[in-house]
């Protein structure tokens, strides 16, 4: 089947792009779930079957759901490919992103999570995309407020070190926020890690075998949100017509210890070692004189050291007032993705 025969022109089409990626592929079941007609975006390397595998984790009815996909593989290089993919939308969620904090990934993901955004809000001008969502991240949010917590008033400081990767979702908010003073109905989310089932090589997909399987920890910790509850937000939020602003999605904040812990424990594994802060600050000078050499001393540089360090705490009020939402707890959605994690490991 050619990409055009799959074109539906349907005003009620929503495109979802990332459809593949852990929160990508939910918001499409959940679309799914609500009666709606979804259109797919995907790299032609794709992989479809892995996503109709993870469903059964959150459906009784993977298969019936996930043939109602309409697929269809988008070059975000290419206007003319995108403007095909946007062919009676009436809706977008643009979850497409590269997620690394590797330098030698930099300059991809400087181009995949600014550049294609630029395109795909570009090619919306003129169509009949209505409603746009953009997924970026907490790691945007820097001031924090009179009570020293970070909201959705702690804009992106400049003055500050960032990573690559949130340097990459700031700049691409930046279009977005362009595209909603031109007139687009634009919603941004900025949910922290994400906690989900399947995709379990990539992004926030590997966590679950990352705290399981390390020994080591760091000092800080991160702010978490299930997949499930994000993928419900976003809809919601874009079903409320809650446009033109921004919406934190954290469920709780937990130091990496007590996430690791709690699995591990799970699983009969010891507890974590907590890797002190000089030990890290050495591998930032080694980095320096050796990183050139020695790849995985890359990563070991200051902006990834502090980052690992600290833990902020962050307000998710707006949304639970906004939605009245009640957020899956951090260990009742840690144990339900480590089942799922489990269930996939020891079936192979």
């Amino acid at each position: 089947m050619n990409q055009s025969s799959i074109i539906n022109h349907q005003s009620s089409v929503i495109l979802v792009t990332g459809a593949t990626g852990i929160l990508g592929r939910v918001i499409v079941l959940e679309l799914l779930k609500r009666g709606k007609t979804v259109r797919a975006a995907k790299r032609t390397s794709s992989n479809i079957e892995e996503v109709k595998h993870s469903f059964q984790f959150y459906t009784e009815n993977p298969k019936e759901y996930f043939e109602k996909i309409n697929w269809i593989d988008v070059d975000f290089r290419d206007l003319d490919s995108i403007k095909l993919a946007l062919e009676g939308v009436s809706e977008v969620y643009h979850c497409a992103a590269k997620v690394s904090f590797h330098p030698d990934d930099n300059q991809e993901m400087l181009k995949c999570n600014i550049k294609f955004t630029e395109n795909l809000l570009y090619a919306c001008e003129n169509s009949s995309v209505k409603k746009f969502l953009f997924v970026s991240s907490i790691a945007v949010l820097d001031n924090v407020n009179e009570q020293g917590i970070l909201d959705e008033d702690s804009n992106f400081n400049p003055k500050e070190n960032h990573s690559d990767y949130a340097l990459s979702k700031h700049f691409a908010e930046m279009e977005v926020w362009r595209a909603s003073a031109e007139g687009l109905n634009t919603i941004i989310v900025n949910p922290g890690v994400i906690v989900g089932s399947g995709n379990w090589k990539n992004s926030s997909g590997k966590l679950i075998g990352e705290l399981l399987n390390n020994k080591f920890t760091f000092s800080g910790g991160s702010a978490y949100v299930d997949v499930r509850d994000a993928a419900q937000i976003s809809i919601d939020l874009m079903e409320k017509n809650a446009f033109g602003e921004r919406f934190i999605l954290i469920s709780e904040s937990k130091s990496y210890s007590e996430t690791a812990n709690f699995l591990r424990e799970k699983v009969g594994k010891s507890k974590v070692k907590i890797l002190p802060i000089w030990i890290l600050k050495i591998g930032v000078v080694l980095n320096f004189f050796l990183g050139w050499l020695i790849k995985p001393l890359k990563m070991l540089n200051s902006v990834n050291v502090k980052s690992v360090s600290y833990k902020s705490e962050i307000s998710n009020a707006k949304i639970l007032n906004t939605l009245n939402f009640k957020f899956i707890p951090v260990f009742e959605s840690l144990n339900f993705h480590l089942k799922n994690y489990l269930k996939d490991h020891t079936s192979k």
